[in-house]
């Protein structure tokens, strides 16, 4: 389906859209991660009702809008980006959908890191913020990152509601301070580590990583698997450097961690950048990365 169909599609759903926003009487919040979905419910509360694009299962690499998500946009008051690949393409189709929504990116006045380029698996614990790599979107993966970043959304929401401020506010506050405490356990967690080297198949956790004094040696590079000679020295890196597990997520194929994982001895184990319950996941990972170095 074309954009013009969708947009037909917009206009004759708009009325039974908007008079259901009216009739609920909250801020609606669109979003594009799982992730997104939590921070804004926690600082929105019960004032919002937040829609995230990118579901369970589905990769914002290859996203593509469903004709019904671009028709609720005529309701939404505030589209909450955060840059992740398919908001490049769909964005201009997102905006022309509803003129007057406010867009916020969550990466406004945060330092991005650069995504590993490919080769680049030195030794060094140094991140990798070589100019070759493109621009890491993975911001909401750094716990501290997220509380400088929700800090603008709570000030957004107060903008477009302003009746509500005392109680964005206060959600704010609450959920800066479990974000602190969760920085505190996860590096706690994490500071006795042996070996501070992870494999992971795609290199999301660059943030998180950079944030625990820890490396990713990604498999994927740039969207992109291994030829026969890099994988060939990624499977020579994993055994110098004695990786016992291998990070995948289920957005990917599996295909060539397993390769790497069989020839080395080491086991798959799932971890989820896109989860839902973000503080219950960010402590699942860090256990997984513990318990992998022992």
């Amino acid at each position: 389906m074309n954009f013009f169909s969708l947009l037909l599609l917009l206009l004759l759903s708009l009325s039974a859209v908007q008079g259901k926003a009216g009739e609920q009487g909250k801020l609606q919040v669109f979003v594009s991660i799982l992730p997104q979905k939590y921070f804004v419910e926690r600082i929105g509360g019960e004032h919002v009702q937040v829609a995230v694009l990118v579901g369970p299962g589905q990769s914002p690499s290859t996203f593509e809008p469903l004709p019904r998500q671009i028709a609720a946009l005529a309701a939404a008051r505030l589209y909450y980006r955060i840059g992740v690949p398919f908001e490049e393409v769909w964005m201009g189709h997102i905006v022309e959908a509803n003129p007057s929504m406010a867009v916020l990116d969550a990466r406004n006045g945060l330092v991005l890191r650069q995504m590993e380029s490919a080769g680049v698996h030195s030794h060094s614990l140094e991140p990798d913020h070589s100019p070759q790599g493109e621009p890491d979107p993975h911001v909401w993966l750094d716990p501290l990152r997220v509380k400088s970043m929700l800090s603008r959304l709570r000030d957004r929401l107060s903008e477009l509601d302003p009746r509500h401020q005392a109680d964005f506010d206060q959600n704010y506050q609450r959920f800066a301070a479990e974000l602190d405490a969760l920085d505190q356990e996860i590096r706690q967690r994490l500071s006795v580590l042996g070996s501070r080297n992870i494999m992971v198949f795609h290199p999301s956790w660059g943030y998180f990583t950079d944030r625990y004094g820890l490396r990713q040696i990604p498999i994927q590079i740039e969207g992109k698997g291994p030829g026969g000679r890099t994988l060939a020295r990624l499977i020579d890196q994993a055994r110098a450097e004695q990786i016992r597990v291998i990070f995948v997520q289920r957005q990917f194929s599996q295909a060539q961690a397993k390769v790497v994982a069989e020839a080395v001895g080491a086991r798959i184990f799932a971890i989820d950048p896109l989860a839902l319950d973000y503080p219950a996941n960010l402590r699942r990972v860090a256990d997984a990365i513990a318990e992998a170095a022992q």
